[in-house]
């Protein structure tokens, strides 16, 4: 394929990564995001600080275009990745006239041919892609000869219920659900009763700073009888190991303001006047109490839909592609700092020229890095350029 047209869905750091490395090959391509503005799902954690420093959080290409990135061991904030970092990528001229904010991918499928058609044919492998894109001034579409699915994870949340489903009531009560890390910084906002529901570190960091709100007292949530805590042994990223240090100590009742319920699920919600009204699942039998707030942090997963109409082998535990999801969970190392090297064939899908990369190429694990993804970047790009993988 000599020179393709690539579609980047998503302008977080992997697609603006991919970006930059279709820019530096010479490479025609589009960028697009739906929100109004790059890096949307960084900034929506923005207030977070991440337990990886700038070192891991910068790829080599914004390095190079951009020599004053930050370095060193800090660990940013999403907004500081963002202003700091994303923005300033962004801005590049080779990315600024190639980037369409306010467009979303509706959907993306072979010109002319359905899911099940021309099956691992050199007919399919050349048909174009077709974009339907959803755009403030009505649809449109578009064409693409590689397509790269960048768009993450952060905007569909799994839901709080036993099993992975909702809970009763929950849809319902959908509009009264915060399902992304809050912004504590306005104390008055969570003042009573919050319901926590949740046991990695978006619900530990969660926890952490709700308890150290005056009035705000913490119901928190854990399905495992016995959580560790995503605890790494000699964990080399202090900001980690702090956080399941404190989850711990929360567990052991060393805080008046967090109630950790250990082997629990919540059974279901309803309406109690202006508040709402929650009855667990212990071992011990049902349990009620009223809460005033409801702050869901079960996970996040890609929106499999959009590649609907495109062959792609999903592993049915993760629902990341196939491929790569065996070498994941084939792999010894656990931990996001210990993650294997795959190949370009590892992050091949069955549909030819179609690659999911970044988080949602994680599926349903947790043990994604900004590293990671650069890392893919560079298989993808490399494997269409020579001069990228020599």
């Amino acid at each position: 394929m000599q020179r393709p047209h690539v579609a980047i869905l998503g302008a977080g750091p992997i697609g603006l990564d991919a970006a930059l490395a279709c820019a530096d090959a010479g490479w025609p391509f589009t960028v697009y995001e739906a929100a109004d503005t790059v890096a949307a799902h960084v900034r929506a954690w923005g207030h977070v600080r991440l337990f990886t420093p700038w070192d891991l959080n910068v790829s080599h290409r914004m390095r190079t275009h951009l020599p004053r990135t930050p370095t060193g061991d800090d660990c940013p904030t999403g907004a500081e990745l963002a202003t700091r970092l994303l923005d300033p990528v962004a801005a590049l001229p080779a990315l600024a006239s190639r980037t369409r904010l306010r467009t979303r991918v509706v959907a993306i499928a072979r010109t002319g041919l359905l899911k099940h058609e021309q099956i691992g044919t050199d007919t399919r492998a050349a048909t174009p892609f077709t974009l339907l894109l959803e755009t403030p001034d009505g649809e449109e579409t578009a064409e693409a000869d590689l397509a790269l699915d960048c768009t993450g994870t952060y905007a569909v949340p799994n839901t709080l219920g036993t099993g992975g489903i909702p809970t009763r009531g929950e849809r319902a009560l959908a509009h009264r659900i915060t399902r992304t890390l809050p912004p504590v910084q306005d104390t008055g906002r969570w003042a009573g009763t919050v319901l926590l529901v949740g046991a990695g570190k978006s619900a530990q960091t969660a926890a952490r700073d709700l308890a150290a709100l005056p009035g705000t007292r913490v119901e928190w949530i854990v399905r495992s009888p016995a959580p560790d805590w995503g605890a790494v042994r000699d964990d080399t990223l202090p900001g980690r190991q702090q956080l399941v240090e404190t989850s711990q100590a929360f567990a052991d009742g060393a805080s008046d303001r967090v109630t950790v319920h250990t082997g629990t699920h919540v059974h279901a919600l309803r309406p109690d006047g202006d508040r709402v009204r929650v009855t667990l699942a212990t071992s011990q039998g049902p349990r009620e109490f009223v809460c005033d707030h409801i702050v869901s942090l079960t996970g996040y997963v890609g929106d499999a839909s959009l590649y609907r109409q495109l062959q792609v082998h999903e592993c049915y535990a993760t629902g990341a592609p196939m491929n790569l999801s065996a070498a994941l969970l084939g792999s010894a190392g656990g931990d996001c700092l210990a993650q294997p090297a795959v190949g370009i064939d590892t992050l091949r899908t069955p549909e030819p020229h179609f690659f999911i990369l970044g988080a949602k190429s994680y599926g349903r694990l947790n043990t994604f890095l900004l590293r990671t993804g650069y890392e893919q970047v560079d298989e993808v790009i490399g494997a269409y350029d020579p001069a990228v993988s020599a």
